[in-house]
């Protein structure tokens, strides 16, 4: 009995194992984490307390970088003029081996210890040191994507966001980021999409979506990246099942509905176009998609009254879309050319006179919509070939 107790002593006040003794007196995280790939660890507190010592190595490096950050900030105010050079990439590395080496620890630490209770050692300390070192990645992806080194951009960028709603973090202050995360998840997933890492980008594009200001565009560039990967007729179908789904939960998502139209009209069903627009317009007799897409089906069927009518409503509901001006413009320019009666044609003719000017001065030059020689077609139907309004309309065709 007192053999079995002796046996039961040494193992439970056993001092730490020899491969967790190595991996402490590494001097650095290349050395330690190297130590890692092979060590035979004793139990989940010894790998806990490994991965604790990679969060030291990896902080030894930031605290280095930092605070050659720091020194540079007081010499300009200083007025010193001493600026000495950093290590951003390292700094970056640092962060994420930080970062990655505490997510690691505090889910070994999380675990329960050999007396079945869960105590973990590391948490609070790690979070706390951890956390605040993350905008840094903001700005080292930022210099990474103005290089257009995309690979870079996406690591540290990536590393930002997918550490912010680890549990590890939970309690520390998400407020200040709240005010640019959405515009780098957004950047974020373009570049996961330009990677063709699908997964990465429609998780980042959903991080993104949560900022108002970013939804729309997220939520399109999510919808495009989607739709690239489609390969056959039954992907079509299953992604427009999809989209049936969400519009159906969010159906004043304009974004989602324009989605929709547009994979019926990939898919040649002009009916199932032609339901979709007008029940939703049964329910928003102001929505300006809807109402853009019933004008521009119209033109498709060469009816040039019936686009114009349904263009003055979109043009109504949203006056600030060049594209629409101009193909209202062109309806009317097509009406006035069909029309035997002069006053008609003359107010078909300034109708799309003023579509073209408000057009011409929301897109002056031209990026959104061509609409110069169709407005010089206007002014020539109205004024006559050598009214000097024409000759200025003449002028701006190209």
């Amino acid at each position: 009995m007192m053999a079995m107790m002796f046996v039961a002593s040494a193992t439970a006040f056993a001092g730490d194992s020899d491969a967790l003794k190595a991996i402490k007196k590494a001097k650095t995280y290349e050395e330690a984490a190297q130590l890692m790939k092979t060590a035979q660890l004793a139990n989940d507190e010894e790998k806990a307390a490994a991965y604790n010592k990679l969060v030291d190595l990896a902080m030894n490096k930031v605290t280095k970088e930092t605070g050659t950050i720091a020194q540079n900030q007081a010499n300009q105010q200083l007025g010193t003029g001493k600026i000495e050079p950093y290590d951003t990439l390292g700094l970056g590395d640092g962060i994420c081996n930080a970062i990655n080496a505490a997510l690691e620890c505090n889910k070994y630490d999380q675990l329960p210890n050999a007396k079945g209770k869960v105590a973990p050692k590391f948490d609070k300390k790690n979070a706390e040191r951890v956390w605040p070192l993350r905008a840094h990645l903001v700005n080292i992806g930022q210099d990474m994507a103005h290089i257009h080194n995309v690979g870079a951009a996406l690591k540290y960028w990536g590393a930002f966001l997918d550490s912010s709603s680890d549990p590890l973090f939970a309690e520390q202050n998400h407020e200040p980021e709240k005010a640019y995360i959405g515009q780098v998840a957004y950047f974020a997933g373009r570049y996961a999409f330009e990677e063709k890492d699908l997964a990465r980008a429609d998780k980042y594009f959903d991080i993104a979506m949560q900022d108002p200001e970013m939804k729309k565009d997220a939520l399109n560039s999510k919808l495009y990246a989607h739709r690239s990967t489609l390969t056959s007729k039954a992907d079509s179908l299953q992604f427009i099942e999809t989209l049936k789904a969400t519009y159906n939960q969010d159906p004043e998502n304009d974004v989602v509905l324009d989605a929709l139209f547009s994979m019926y009209d990939g898919m040649k069903d002009k009916a199932a176009q032609t339901a979709l627009l007008d029940n939703h317009l049964a329910k928003y007799p102001n929505s300006y998609t809807a109402l853009a897409n019933k004008g521009m089906m119209a033109i498709a069927d060469n009816n040039a009254e019936e686009g114009a009518n349904w263009l003055r409503k979109a043009a109504a509901a949203n006056p600030e879309n060049a594209v629409i001006q101009t193909y209202l413009g062109l309806c009317l320019n097509v009406q006035a050319g069909n029309s035997d009666d002069t006053a008609k044609r003359k107010q078909f003719f300034q109708e799309a006179v003023e579509a073209f000017d408000r057009a011409k001065e929301l897109d002056p030059d031209k990026h959104q919509a061509n609409w110069g020689y169709n407005r010089y077609q206007a002014y020539y139907g109205l004024y006559g070939e050598d009214d000097p309004r024409t000759k200025a309309a003449q002028a701006e065709m190209r």
